[in-house]
């Protein structure tokens, strides 16, 4: 999380915001802030946690940006302020944070300084059992003046033991009407995809659906979908396909894209709604079985393993058109 003072509170947060500045400091110590991806969490608990060292926190109930504080955090080097997450050589799906880093924390909670002390903890997710563990008595006894805050996108995913010991706040409640305004100020004027359908895609959170609305892939569902029913149709290609794919898109991006898509087929054959409300699939998920697309998504998950451990991005697509085509 960087040490962003200019970081803001949205729209659909601003009630939380209120809760915990007018009750500050009669707070609870362990806080959890939890939302699904692209609600603002990060930078709702950014300015929170500036607020909390601000000097000047009650003008307006907004960090400055000017005081020493602001200016330590703008620098990076707070003394009153920490923040643990997965290491920087480790950012891998499944990364976890390792005990010694919340053992680190004993010597900041246990000494005795001027001000308020903030650490926040995140992805909260990826404390391991002995990480966990280990913060557990940090929230326990952690010390005066001191406020832990935790980031995750779902809070369940978190040990009871650990949860029962925080204040949980949802910051992804978001109505139609505050993402509808949201959009409508921060989409470019010229951005010719539905709302709606930037909704679906981004789980409808809309800071995650202005991002998406600058994605390559969106305006290349429709042609992979063609090639993908060529693969089936006329049995051949598989490589030039595939060939195609790798040089049009990086691997994140038409992962992405692929999942999406490979979704809705899925949804489709359970009659359920799909997200892609703008694109012809045709007879493609006639073509094949519930057994065949789940096992095409497991191998698919394989993949992103693989490319993790540098396996070339083009044998990857590969197999996957082949297996398409091979149905």
């Amino acid at each position: 999380m960087q040490n962003d003072v200019t970081a803001q509170v949205y729209p659909w947060q601003e009630t939380i915001w209120r809760t915990l500045t007018s009750r500050f400091p009669q707070l609870g110590h362990g806080l959890l802030f939890y939302g699904k991806a692209g609600c603002g969490k990060e930078a709702f608990a950014q300015t929170f946690l500036v607020w909390i060292l601000c000097q000047n926190r009650h003008v307006n109930n907004r960090p400055c940006g000017e005081c020493g504080s602001c200016q330590w955090l703008k620098a990076d080097t707070h003394p009153n302020y920490v923040h643990i997450s997965t290491d920087d050589d480790n950012k891998k799906q499944n990364a976890k944070i390792k005990i010694e880093k919340i053992r680190e924390l004993l010597p900041f909670v246990q000494q005795t300084v001027d001000g308020w002390r903030v650490i926040v903890i995140e992805p909260a997710e990826a404390l391991n059992t002995a990480s966990a563990n280990a913060l557990l008595k940090t929230l326990e006894e952690p010390g005066e003046r001191i406020v832990i805050i935790l980031l995750a996108d779902h809070y369940l995913k978190l040990p009871a033991t650990i949860r029962s010991r925080l204040q949980h706040f949802a910051l992804d409640r978001i109505s139609a009407e505050q993402s509808e305004q949201y959009l409508k100020a921060h989409l470019p004027a010229d951005t010719m995809l539905p709302h709606g359908l930037l909704m679906n895609l981004s789980n409808q959170m809309p800071l995650r659906a202005v991002e998406l609305a600058q994605s390559e892939w969106l305006n290349l569902r429709q042609d992979f979908i063609n090639d993908w029913q060529k693969l089936i149709k006329q049995k051949n290609m598989p490589m030039a396909i595939a060939t195609k794919w790798n040089k049009a898109l990086n691997f994140s991006e038409f992962s992405q894209m692929f999942e999406y898509l490979l979704s809705d087929i899925i949804c489709v054959k359970l009659n359920q709604s799909i997200k892609n409300i703008d694109l012809n699939y045709s007879d493609l998920p006639e073509q094949y079985s519930l057994e065949a697309l789940f096992s095409i998504y497991a191998d698919f998950q394989d993949s992103k393993r693989f490319i993790e451990q540098n396996v070339q991005t083009n044998l990857v697509l590969d197999q996957l058109c082949i297996k398409l085509m091979n149905i």
